[in-house]
C-alpha cells in the first residue's frame, strides 16, 4: 500500500517553501495562527478538514493535488498501491481508489474510527455532487442545517458546496464511501 501518512506535515511544509512563504504568511492567509501551522508541519497536531482545505487553498491546491503523484497503472488503482492518507488527529483514514484528480470523478474510502470524523468545523469544497455510501458501521451526516444518521448500507446525495461534516459516534470504525464529481478534495 502506497503509505502518505506520514507526509502531511512534510507536504505541506515543502508546498510552502517552495511558495516562498513564510509559517505566518500562509497562517495570515489560511485563517489559522502560526503556532498551529507549525504544529501541523511537524506532525504534532492534526487539523480538521476544514483547516486543511484552508491551508491547502492558501497555497493554491486542492487536498488531493497536494498528495497527488503521477498516476499509477492508468486507471487501474490495485488494492496496494491506493494512495492513503491518514489524518491522526480526526481518526480516519483516506484512500483514494482513483487514480488521477484531472478526471470527472473521484473515489474516496474513508475509514472513520469511532469519535472520529472531519471535525467539529464544517467545510465545502468545488465539486458539484457528492454522493456518500456506508459500507459498514454507522455515520452521522450533518448537510447544511440537517443531521442524517446513516447506517450500513444507506447512501445520501448532495451539493458538495453546502457546508458539511461527518461524525462516527458508533462503536466500531465505519467504511464509507466518498463519491465526487468532479474531484476537488
Amino acid at each position: 500500500m502506497v503509505d502518505e501518512e506520514l507526509a502531511l506535515g512534510e507536504r505541506l511544509r515543502s508546498a510552502r517553501r517552495a511558495r516562498g512563504m513564510t509559517l505566518r504568511a500562509l497562517a495570515e492567509r489560511a485563517g489559522v495562527t502560526e503556532s498551529f501551522l507549525s504544529q501541523v508541519e511537524r506532525d504534532v497536531s492534526s487539523p480538521s478538514i476544514a483547516s486543511l482545505q484552508r491551508i491547502c487553498r492558501a497555497l493554491g491546491l486542492s487536498i488531493a493535488q497536494l498528495f497527488d503523484g503521477t498516476p499509477r497503472g492508468g486507471r487501474v488503482v490495485r488494492r496496494g498501491e491506493r494512495r492513503r492518507v491518514t489524518y491522526p488527529g480526526l481518526g480516519a483514514v483516506d484512500e483514494f481508489l482513483t487514480s488521477d484528480v484531472r478526471g470527472r470523478l473521484q473515489v474516496i474510502l474513508s475509514t472513520i474510527e469511532p469519535g472520529g470524523g472531519t471535525g467539529a468545523e464544517p467545510y465545502a469544497h468545488e465539486s458539484d455532487e457528492e454522493c456518500v455510501v456506508v459500507l459498514e458501521g454507522t455515520l452521522d451526516l450533518w448537510v447544511g442545517d440537517e443531521r442524517f444518521v446513516l447506517r450500513e448500507g444507506d447512501a445520501i446525495t448532495y451539493p458538495s458546496r453546502v457546508p458539511h461534516r461527518n461524525t462516527n459516534r458508533g462503536d466500531r470504525p465505519a467504511r464509507v464511501l466518498f463519491c465526487l464529481t468532479p474531484p476537488s478534495f
